[in-house]
């Protein structure tokens, strides 16, 4: 799934199912630590393209992977039912500022990603959140999907004040998106005879 940004709200996970019978619902979090659900000041759900409802906290818990969330007016489990598949977002002031050297994801978006010898890649759209590493979608100018894994040795440098993303990826793996190599045409086939070959002659004795 990827994270989208909406009018002043980040999303930060999404409903997976109810748990219990008591209304806690199990959440995918997207966010580096599950502790961001104790420091945002209020919650948000939001089905689709409705607007977010806002939501009281009440508590939350780690889980199998997943976070647990219990929230005022959920009181059971055919209302947690309800919420599955809905975003679950916060607003964008309410995030913990980043350590210093680090940034949030949303922030990135719109970059120019520029190679070290200064090509322009083109712009980083949106990305994909998961449990080994994160996923750049890089757009070029005409249109075209580049996919780099967001680790360390490839992401060079983020200056946000100049939006633009240095980065040096593995050998290989623009050509690979730029440059796909043609289909192999098939070798036709041969034709054969279905006809079957005629046993020799027996020479006859005279």
């Amino acid at each position: 799934m990827t994270t989208r940004r909406t009018d002043g709200f980040i999303q930060v996970g999404g409903v997976a199912k109810p748990h219990g019978i008591r209304g806690e619902f199990c959440i995918k979090s997207y966010a580096d630590s599950p502790s961001l659900f104790g420091s945002v000041a209020a919650l948000f759900l939001q089905d689709g393209n409705k607007p977010p409802k806002p939501f009281v906290l009440r508590s939350w818990r780690e889980h199998k992977g997943l976070v647990l969330l219990k929230c005022q007016g959920v009181d059971d489990r055919d209302e947690a039912e309800a919420l599955r598949g809905f975003a679950v977002l916060v607003h964008e002031d309410d995030l913990p500022a980043p350590e210093e050297g680090q940034h949030y994801l949303y922030e990135m978006l719109g970059c120019r990603v520029r190679l070290q010898d200064g090509a322009d890649l083109g712009t980083l759209e949106q990305f994909f959140e998961t449990a080994e590493q994160d996923t750049w979608v890089i757009i070029t100018d005409d249109g075209k999907e580049i996919l780099l894994p967001a680790v360390p040795e490839f992401v060079l440098d983020v200056d946000l004040d100049e939006e633009v993303i240095l980065v040096d990826p593995p050998e290989g793996l623009i050509d690979l998106y730029l440059n796909p190599e043609p289909p192999q045409k098939k070798k036709p086939r041969r034709r054969t005879s279905k006809k079957k070959p005629r046993p020799p002659k027996t020479p006859q004795a005279e």
